[in-house]
């Protein structure tokens, strides 16, 4: 399945589980969306008409004319004054133009890793920003002509600029029927026939090792592996408050301590609200050897598949087994 199709609020939800359970809160930007909800992150970048916020939970792509504000965030001891950023519209931005999409553009070209302050114009204060779909007639700026004249080399005590950052390799997994096996981390686990594997689930969700769900998206299935110090039950718990905080309408159902493969376990069972429908979900949390595992399962229950899809997803958590790598 081809992650692009994904809701980007489900796969928020899904990142959420395999994010730090001790990770320390980071500085965030607001974001207001037209219908009244809010999204607190960090816009890394800008394209095709998509916001790419990043927030506690995973990178979200959020669409512009879907936003009314933006507030940047602002460290609170700040000494140095800073002009304001103006409001988008007529005769903001560079060689007069008026549009949001032309006056963030350059930023991100330039970077698309650039922080929100960047893209808005450094701002200093809290103002919101709201967005204009305005267009304008204004000429764009000439082509930036390149000098015939050669750069000065670097001085022989300068530090040359730091190489570009690798790719991570990519794990190693592979399907045998309705079996899932992952050779990186040294785990199987039953995959329902109907699941397809979501590619590159590591760079769209953090921390996660795998994802899989249904063509239509209406189940999906994710796996979250990270080296923790934490005790079980903490951990668990703290995993469990962050997705209450993601879902409208948030019930927990039940709690229990129970093994996975041997080991002692943390499984829950919930009810909520998230991209326009009610989700039942069951989440369990596994600890290895100062490593924490977090399986996620969650499908449609405003559908006449509840009750199958739910013990597709048990019965997915029940099978896994951890081998020897």
């Amino acid at each position: 399945m081809n992650t692009a199709r994904c809701p980007q609020a489900i796969l928020g939800l899904a990142a959420l589980l395999a994010a730090s359970a001790v990770a320390p809160a980071a500085r965030a930007d607001e974001i207001r969306l037209k219908d009244g909800k809010k999204l607190h992150g960090v816009i890394v970048a800008y394209e095709d008409n998509m916001f790419k916020v990043k927030t506690d939970f995973g990178y979200v792509l959020v669409e512009k004319d879907k936003i009314a504000s933006i507030i940047p965030d602002t460290p609170a001891d700040a000494t140095e004054e800073k002009p304001a950023a103006k409001p988008a519209g007529k005769g903001a931005g560079p060689a007069g133009k008026s549009s949001s999409d032309e006056a963030l553009a350059p930023a991100v070209e330039t970077s698309k890793q650039a922080k929100t302050a960047t893209i808005l114009g450094n701002a200093s204060a809290r103002p919101e920003i709201p967005l204009t779909t305005a267009k304008s007639d204004a000429t764009p700026p000439p082509i930036k002509t390149v000098s015939a004249t050669p750069k000065a080399p670097l001085a022989a005590n300068a530090t040359p600029p730091s190489p570009p950052k690798p790719e991570p390799p990519p794990i190693k997994e592979e399907v045998q029927g309705n079996l899932y096996i992952n050779h990186e981390y040294a785990f199987r686990m039953y995959k329902a026939p109907s699941w397809e594997i979501i590619g590159d689930a590591g760079q769209t969700l953090p921390n996660a090792i795998v994802a899989m769900g249904t063509d239509n998206e209406s189940t999906l299935m994710v796996v979250g592996y990270e080296k923790s110090k934490t005790a079980l039950e903490p951990a668990a718990q703290e995993v469990e408050k962050k997705l209450s905080e993601v879902y409208d309408n948030y019930h927990l159902i039940s709690q229990r301590k129970t093994t996975v493969s041997g080991l002692p376990a943390v499984e829950y069972h919930y009810r909520g609200v998230a991209d326009g429908h009610d989700w039942s979900g069951a989440l369990a949390v596994v600890a290895r050897n100062g490593e924490i595992f977090t399986i996620l399962g969650m499908t449609y229950a405003d559908t006449d598949l509840i009750q199958i899809q739910e013990n597709v997803i048990m019965r997915a958590i029940a099978s896994l087994e951890f081998t020897q790598k």
